[in-house]
C-alpha cells in the first residue's frame, strides 16, 4: 500500500515535471523566434538607411542615374527618365539623380544625403548635383542639393518644384512626378542664380552671399585700369624729359628711350593668359523666366538653407504626400 502511494506520487510528479518542461520549451521557442525576428527586422532597418541602400542598389540599376528600388516605374519609364536625367546633367555640368525607396529607417533628408554621398555623385571638387527621392516608407518627396546646385535651387525654387511634383505624386503618378522634377530643375538652371541669392548654414548661422559683376561695375573697373595705366605712362615720359639738352643729346635720349622702353602688348597678353583661367556662369535673366507646369516661376531668389552631411554641405527640402 505504501509502495503504491509512492508510485502514484512519483507518477504525479513526473507528469508535473513534464508540464513544466513543456512550458519552458514553449517559452524558449517563443523567445528564440522573437530574437531571430528582431535580428532580421533590425538588419532590414539598417540596410534601409541611405548609405547602405546605395551599397545594395549599386550595379543593379537598369539605367544610369535612376534607382527605382520601390519599383514605381515601368522599364520604359526608367529608360525615358534616365535619358532625360543624363541630358540635363550634360547641360548643367552637374549631376541629376532619381531614387525611390519603400524602406527607410531614417528621415527622407538623411536617406537622400546619404545615398548621394555614398554613391559619389556630382561633378567637381564640391560634388555639384541634385537628387530627387520618392520615399514610400515616409510618404515624402525630398530634393537634396550639393555644391553649386545649392546656389541655383533656393528655398523658394525648391518649394515651387515641390508644388509641381506633389500633384503627380498624390495621384500616384510617380513617373509624372520624376519627369516634372527634371523639367523644373532645368528651368531653374536656365533662370540662373538670383542676384540676391545667399547660402544660410542652419547649424552655424553662417551666411555666404553670391555676387556677380554688373555691366556698370565692369565699365568702372576698366576706367580705373585706364587711369592707372595712363598715370604709369605719364610717369615714364616725365622721367625721360629732354628739356635743356642740345639736339645731339636729345637724339641720343630719344634712341635710348625707344630702345629700352619698347612696349609690346603681345608679350603681356601672353603672360596674362598663361596665368589665368576662364569660368562660365549662367546669370539670371528676365528672358528666361518662364512659368513652370506647376504655376510657379522658378525664379525666386534669396536664401538657400544648408546643413552638413558626410563632410559636405547640402541644401534641399521635402514635402509629405
Amino acid at each position: 500500500m505504501k509502495m503504491k502511494w509512492i508510485t502514484e506520487k512519483t507518477g504525479k510528479n513526473s507528469g508535473k515535471n513534464r508540464g513544466i518542461l513543456g512550458a519552458a520549451g514553449r517559452s524558449l521557442k517563443v523567445f528564440l523566434t522573437a530574437g531571430v525576428l528582431g535580428i532580421f527586422l533590425s538588419g532590414t532597418a539598417f540596410a534601409a538607411s541611405g548609405e547602405d541602400a546605395y551599397r545594395m542598389a549599386e550595379g543593379t540599376e537598369n539605367y544610369a542615374d535612376v534607382y527605382d528600388m520601390a519599383d514605381l516605374f515601368t522599364d520604359e519609364e526608367e529608360q525615358q527618365l534616365s535619358g532625360q536625367a543624363q541630358t540635363l546633367s550634360e547641360k548643367m555640368k552637374m549631376e541629376a539623380v532619381i531614387v525611390t525607396t519603400e524602406e527607410n529607417s531614417d528621415s527622407a533628408q538623411v536617406f537622400a544625403d546619404g545615398f548621394y554621398t555614398e554613391g559619389g555623385f556630382g561633378t567637381g571638387s564640391d560634388h555639384s548635383g541634385i537628387l530627387f527621392l520618392i520615399d514610400m516608407d515616409n510618404r515624402e518627396l525630398y530634393i537634396s542639393t550639393t555644391g553649386q546646385m545649392i546656389r541655383y535651387m533656393t528655398d523658394s525654387r525648391i518649394e515651387d518644384v515641390l508644388d509641381d511634383v506633389y500633384g503627380y505624386a498624390s495621384d500616384a503618378d510617380y513617373y509624372g512626378a520624376a519627369s516634372a522634377f527634371l523639367a523644373d530643375t532645368e528651368t531653374c538652371y536656365a533662370n540662373g542664380i538670383s542676384k540676391d541669392q545667399y547660402n544660410y548654414d542652419t547649424e552655424t548661422g553662417k551666411i555666404s552671399r553670391y555676387h556677380h559683376l554688373e555691366w556698370y561695375e565692369i565699365l568702372f573697373a576698366i576706367g580705373i585700369a585706364a587711369v592707372c595705366g595712363g598715370a604709369a605712362v605719364a610717369s615714364v615720359l616725365r622721367s625721360y624729359s629732354l628739356h635743356g639738352e642740345d639736339k645731339r643729346m636729345a637724339a641720343n635720349f630719344k634712341l635710348s628711350y625707344r630702345r629700352d622702353s619698347r612696349f609690346t602688348m603681345g608679350n603681356i597678353l601672353a603672360d596674362a593668359l598663361l596665368t589665368s583661367y576662364i569660368t562660365q556662369q549662367v546669370i539670371a535673366s528676365q528672358k528666361n523666366n518662364r512659368p513652370g507646369t506647376g504655376g510657379g516661376s522658378f525664379s525666386g531668389g534669396g536664401r538657400s538653407s544648408t546643413h552638413s552631411y558626410g563632410g559636405n554641405s547640402h541644401g534641399g527640402g521635402g514635402r509629405k504626400f
